[in-house]
């Protein structure tokens, strides 16, 4: 697996990490915990160095699973977590909304620490920006912890650019996890070269369009409702149709290629900038194995072009996320 350095950072990860949210669910229900320790440790072995998990997925028990399967191998993987979320810090009941008071940060940092199963976090994310809370408090209260050896990088997420800024001015920021992909584009406008600028580096999550860019959900695909793309607008019944136009585009391409739709879609990600680094997740071998032939996907300056091109001019349908997310995002 190739290496990739997150902005100016110097923090080195695998050029495709691995989102272990659905280890926990949102997207059905819990996998097994063993099997699922058995992928992280299977990912590693395929060249795998980076790991997003956060308190809120599960809640807690994602950090714990992440916390057995890397106790014995800690200083081979980087491990990314987050703050952001008023939860209870043992049993992860929900309180309030967002909560990135510095005295929240600091609880709940020790209880991530105790969870991972480490004396430290190699990235830890905002969540979601607190708009009670200035940002310079919260960029504030990492740099503190970054300087008692507790935190090895600060991150955002979903933030807009004016708060990167604010952030990065009281403590450099090493990457911005945010959605990106062939589905959504949004951060092109303002983030990506704000990002370029002050030598961030850029995390996409739902790389493949929380798997609608793998070809492998169609107009006859039923979500249940404990998944939670059954509320993603984008994924509603009545506009799957004009969206599959995007999934039609990236078969072409990966038949042109040899390569799958899911491989063309983190391909054309690793193509955007030596820096960016997506974060697919799954929960099975044989997607993971599939996943990270991305990495292994090349575009010529013409092929990236013509594919951005075509994708641009396509109409996608409804919001990639339900209104309640999006109010969450980018202040």
């Amino acid at each position: 697996m190739k290496k990739r350095v997150l902005g100016k950072s110097g923090l080195e990860v695998s050029a495709l990490g691995l989102g272990t949210m659905n280890m926990t669910g949102p997207y059905g229900p819990p996998q097994d915990p063993q099997e699922m320790i058995t992928l992280l440790r299977s990912a590693v072995e395929r060249g795998v160095t980076f790991f997003d998990t956060a308190e809120s997925y599960g809640p807690l028990a994602n950090e714990k699973l992440l916390g057995e399967a890397f106790e014995d191998i800690r200083d081979d993987v980087v491990i990314a977590t987050k703050f952001g979320f008023d939860l209870a810090v043992e049993s992860g009941e929900q309180l309030g909304g967002l909560n990135s008071r510095p005295e929240h940060i600091r609880k709940v940092t020790e209880a991530s620490l105790r969870r991972l199963r480490t004396d430290h976090i190699d990235l830890l994310y905002q969540h979601r920006v607190d708009p009670d809370v200035p940002i310079e408090d919260v960029a504030g209260t990492v740099k503190e912890l970054i300087a008692e050896g507790k935190v090895r990088h600060f991150g955002l997420s979903e933030a807009g650019a004016r708060t990167i800024r604010r952030a990065h001015a009281v403590q450099p920021v090493t990457a911005l996890q945010s959605e990106y992909s062939l589905w959504y584009r949004g951060p092109e406008a303002e983030i990506i070269p704000t990002l370029e600028e002050l030598g961030i580096g850029f995390v996409p999550f739902s790389p493949l369009g929380a798997g609608f860019l793998t070809g492998k959900i169609d107009l006859t695909t039923e979500l249940k409702e404990s998944d939670f793309r059954s509320s993603v607008p984008r994924f509603a019944a009545e506009v799957r149709e004009a969206n599959m136009a995007l999934v039609d585009l990236i078969r072409e391409v990966a038949t042109r290629k040899a390569a799958t739709p899911a491989q063309i879609a983190l391909g054309w990600l690793l193509a955007q900038k030596p820096w960016v680094v997506p974060i697919p997740g799954t929960t099975k071998l044989h997607r993971l194995e599939e996943n990270l032939g991305g990495a292994n996907v090349e575009f010529s300056a013409d092929e990236l072009d013509d594919l951005s091109a075509a994708a641009a001019k396509l109409q996608l349908v409804g919001d990639r996320m339900p209104k309640d997310f999006l109010k969450t995002t980018e202040h």
